[in-house]
This record gives C-alpha cells, sequence and structure tokens, in this order.
C-alpha cells in the first residue's frame, strides 16, 4: 500500500486584481476576466521566493504527517523559477526542514509539471522499498511579459506531499498513475531570456486538451474507471476555461470539476497549480472517495493519478492551515508595487 500522509499548500498573502493589471495596459476588463475565468491572483513577496513558500507548504504537509522527519528519503522540487540557475531548491529546502543528509534530491522541470513528476518519482521509489519516505513539491513565482496575456495569470504559490507505505499513515492510497508526453513546444523560454513565450491558441490544442485528455483516458482505462466512480477530477489550471473544458470532453459533470475554480482567486500557480487543487480537494474529502488528478506541462506532457481517500484523512485534515484559509487571507496592492515585488523595472 502506497500513498499520501502527508499534505500542505501555501499562498502569497498579496493580491492584484485582473481589474488592475488591464486598467495599465488599457485592456477591457470584463473581455479579460470572461475570457480566462480568473479574478485576481497571488504575488509573492519582495523576500519570498521558491524555496521559502517550499518550505512553508512542507512544514504543512509534515504537520499532517506527524513523521520523524529524518526518515524521508528523497525531496523533489519542481519548479520552474528555481531560485538559482545552478544549485538545486532541494536541498535548500532539505536543509531548513532539518531532515538530515541521507536522502536523495533533484529539482525537477517540465514547465507546470514539474512537481507531478516529482510525485511520480516519489511514489515509486516508496513503493519499490528502496526508501521510507518521500517529499515532492510544486512551487512557482511564475514569470510573465508585462502586457501580455499570460501577466494576468501567472501567480505564486506552492504544494507539497509526503508519501509513505503505512497502511494506518495513509490518508490517499495511490491506485495507479500514467503519463503521456510529446514534443510539442506551445511554451518556452531560452537560456537567459527573462520571460517565457507561447503559441497563443496553439497552447490549447494541441498542446493541453491532447494531453489532459488521453493522461486521463489511459488512467481511467487501465484501471477501469468511469466518471461515475470518480468523486473529484482535478486538473491543471492555467486559467479558469480549460479544466471546465476538459472535464466536459471526458463527460464529467461540473460539480466534480468545480475544485478546479481555485484559480479564479489566486491565478496560475505553474509547478503548483494542479496540486494546489488536489490539496483543496483533500481539506474536503471524506473517506472511501476517489480523487483523479492530471497535470499539464508545455513542450508538452502530463501526468494523472488515482487516489483512494482513507479513514485516516479525518484527523489530519485539520492538523494545519487549510488552503481556502491562505486564499481568505489577502491585501490587495496596486501595479506599481506588484512591479516592484516581482522585480518588474
Amino acid at each position: 500500500m502506497t500513498g499520501i500522509v502527508g499534505y500542505g499548500a501555501y499562498i502569497p498573502f498579496y493580491r492584484i486584481k485582473v481589474g488592475e493589471i488591464s486598467r495599465i495596459w488599457g485592456k477591457d476588463e470584463d473581455s479579460i476576466k470572461k475570457g480566462l475565468g480568473v479574478e485576481e491572483k497571488s504575488v509573492a513577496a519582495i523576500d519570498e521566493d521558491t524555496v521559502t513558500m517550499s518550505v512553508e507548504a512542507s512544514l504543512n504537509a509534515l504537520k499532517r504527517a506527524a513523521i520523524d522527519r529524518k526518515k524521508i528519503g528523497a525531496v523533489y522540487s519542481g519548479s520552474e523559477s528555481k531560485v538559482y540557475a545552478v544549485k538545486p531548491n532541494a536541498t535548500i529546502v532539505g536543509d531548513m526542514l532539518g531532515i538530515g543528509n541521507k536522502y536523495t534530491s533533484a529539482d525537477m522541470e517540465f514547465a507546470c509539471k514539474g512537481g507531478t513528476a516529482g510525485l511520480q518519482a516519489a511514489l515509486a521509489l516508496v513503493k519499490s522499498g528502496m526508501i521510507e519516505y518521500g517529499l515532492a513539491i510544486g512551487a512557482d513565482t511564475a514569470q510573465a511579459k508585462p502586457g501580455d496575456i499570460l501577466e494576468y495569470t501567472a501567480s505564486s504559490g506552492a504544494a507539497a506531499f509526503i508519501v509513505g507505505n503505512k497502511e494506518e499513515e495513509i490518508i490517499a492510497e495511490l491506485e495507479g498513475t500514467s503519463s503521456f508526453s510529446s514534443d510539442t513546444p506551445d511554451f518556452w523560454r531560452r537560456n537567459l531570456q527573462s520571460y517565457p513565450e507561447h503559441g497563443e491558441k496553439f497552447t490549447g490544442e494541441p498542446a493541453y486538451f491532447r494531453h489532459t485528455i488521453e493522461s486521463t483516458k489511459s488512467l481511467m482505462n487501465s484501471l477501469k474507471l468511469k466518471t461515475e466512480d470518480i468523486d473529484y477530477m482535478v486538473f491543471h489550471t492555467p486559467n479558469g476555461k480549460f479544466p471546465m473544458k476538459a472535464g466536459k470532453l471526458l463527460g464529467f459533470p461540473k460539480e466534480k470539476t468545480e475544485a478546479n475554480n481555485l484559480v479564479s482567486v489566486i491565478g496560475n500557480t505553474y509547478s503548483a497549480a494542479s496540486l494546489m487543487v488536489l490539496s483543496h480537494v483533500f481539506d474536503n474529502a471524506k473517506p472511501g472517495e476517489r480523487i483523479v488528478v492530471t497535470s499539464f506541462g508545455s513542450g508538452a506532457g502530463s501526468d494523472s493519478f488515482s487516489f483512494k481517500v482513507t479513514e485516516n484523512i479525518v484527523e489530519k485534515q485539520k492538523k494545519a492551515p487549510s488552503t481556502m484559509s491562505y486564499v481568505g487571507n489577502k491585501r490587495y496592492i496596486d501595479y506599481a508595487m506588484y512591479a516592484k515585488q516581482r522585480w518588474i523595472f
């Protein structure tokens, strides 16, 4: 038996509204909000980065896991906004958490699915018996060129998951995982470029929809699952429209995908996005429910997982701040402060 034993999220305190960004660039606020399905986004403070946010999310995961942290045998950090170009986030996080030195670690980079790539690897190591516990993190302080459509959604946040193999500790058992990958250049950033480029509509089809749909179908077919067998369908959330459309294409009723609407109030946290929604779902999930989560990373690929919630989740949900508690704790800033905090000069 392998699965999640602890989880945690972190969302920065500051927010900027879509209307404030559209005001600066002379765009129509209503059309932007309607087109993206996003009202506001989270903004990291000037002294926050992917390491500090990863530590906060991981500490919440440790509170719920209630394990000896020195037994963590792997730390994987997924991000496309690392603190250093050449130096891992993962080892800094490991030291700050005080887990010792007997662990393997790496930074995972696959656009917005670096976090789930790490989760997949950690689950595999635990399932094989090579390690007792693994920590996988998705975190980003997403960059966007000023005035680009990405600026309305690119946000900041982190989500962390601890995996293990003890039945009495597991809150969500892994039932299966699958992936779908291809060389689809819908989004990229060359070395030393400050901001990414993207293929606009190309990022939807054949990128996002092809990969999320095929990966989810592959998982469901391998486990012989139907939409009625799944209680929550979680997707990567680049905006508010894509995940809802993906759910509809797969035949899911709206109520099974509505947790993805978290993006409307925090934006796209990139490597943390699908994992952030998963954290939100775990905050509310009940024993016996099944959760399927499918990430997406440009370039392009998707990872899918099926988890079955256990009785252990009930006592662990309240041991750390919920995802929505971070959503509600906020202060709005104007574009000038946003530019200062994001070093846009």
